[in-house]
């Protein structure tokens, strides 16, 4: 079904289409930087010991999680990218009620407009 996007004329689609690459990208950087973390950990003989080894599996760990979340949120901002280009972006999955221009400006992946994301 396509819809009319409230004011959502070509140029604003542009907009939101760049913000959602532009952190894509970043997201990517940020993979790059993280890839080092996660690697396995190596008993290393001339460190201090059992709490050296726990502080590196806890780094790891973190570096695990941080990944996580940011594959969670690749995933959401291709999902937003989809929505855009099939003319649902901007719309509340609940509602159908249009999502505000501001909310999406901070969050492009928002999906639920603030009465429904509130539960009211």
């Amino acid at each position: 079904m396509i819809r009319e996007i409230f004011d959502m004329d070509e140029s604003k689609a542009r907009r939101f289409r760049t913000l959602i690459q532009d952190r894509l990208l970043a997201l990517d950087k940020e993979d790059a930087l993280g890839r080092d973390g996660q690697a396995t950990v190596e008993l290393d003989q001339q460190a201090v010991g059992r709490l050296s080894r726990q502080d590196a599996l806890l780094n790891q760990s973190m570096a695990k999680a941080t990944q996580a979340r940011r594959d969670a949120q690749r995933r959401a901002l291709e999902a937003a990218l989809a929505r855009l280009e099939e003319e649902d972006f901007g719309y509340c999955e609940d509602c159908g009620e249009e999502i505000a221009i501001k909310r999406l400006e901070l969050d492009s992946t928002a999906m639920r407009c603030i009465a429904c994301a509130s539960g009211r």
